[in-house]
């Protein structure tokens, strides 16, 4: 843990009157569906600035959540997208010792100096890569970015990792070139 980070947790309950523990149980309670709405609420209803505010929300978002709870969650019910899951996260990983993979609720983001790629579970049978690829055109295969909006510029749609190709590959090691 940095050390900004672990200053600011220090000084949760002289900055604002409860403990991380309260303020996550108090979370907990009111089981915001979205990070942007627990802060909200934090600020409104007790006062607490906005840094305090994203920090108790996005620690107590965090605390049973291990990278891998979080990438079984994603896949529970769709089974038999893990395997193109793993061959992305195989080629991803051999493309440098600086790319890290962060698990989210809903998606594993692929980052080097920023996030270059976005693999998302869409449906029981198909994961969206999103990528960043900026002033690349599009292509029946290499669509815009879709349900992405401007969190990425293309997504390519995969069902089999017979799709993870020589091509796809390609786009996947220019996003990354891309993001230093």
């Amino acid at each position: 843990m940095d050390k900004a980070l672990q200053t600011m947790i220090d000084n949760i309950p002289e900055k604002t009157g409860k403990s991380l523990e309260e303020w996550k149980a108090i979370l907990k309670e009111k089981s915001f569906a979205k990070h942007s709405e627990g802060v909200k609420f934090l600020k409104a209803e007790h006062n607490v600035t906005h840094g305090f505010a994203n920090t108790i929300v996005t620690l107590s978002k965090q605390e049973n959540n291990s990278p891998d709870d979080l990438v079984d969650a994603q896949y529970k019910g769709k089974e038999n997208l893990i395997p193109i899951y793993k061959k992305l996260i195989d080629y991803v990983t051999s493309l440098g010792s600086d790319v890290t993979i962060t698990p989210k609720k809903g998606s594993v983001s692929i980052i080097r100096k920023r996030q270059f790629v976005l693999i998302k579970p869409a449906t029981k049978t198909r994961i969206d890569l999103g990528f960043k690829l900026k002033d690349k055109p599009t292509t029946n295969r290499l669509e815009n970015s879709g349900p992405f909006g401007t969190m990425c510029t293309h997504r390519v749609r995969l069902s089999e990792e017979s799709e993870i190709d020589k091509e796809l590959k390609s786009w996947i090691s220019e996003a990354y070139e891309k993001s230093i």
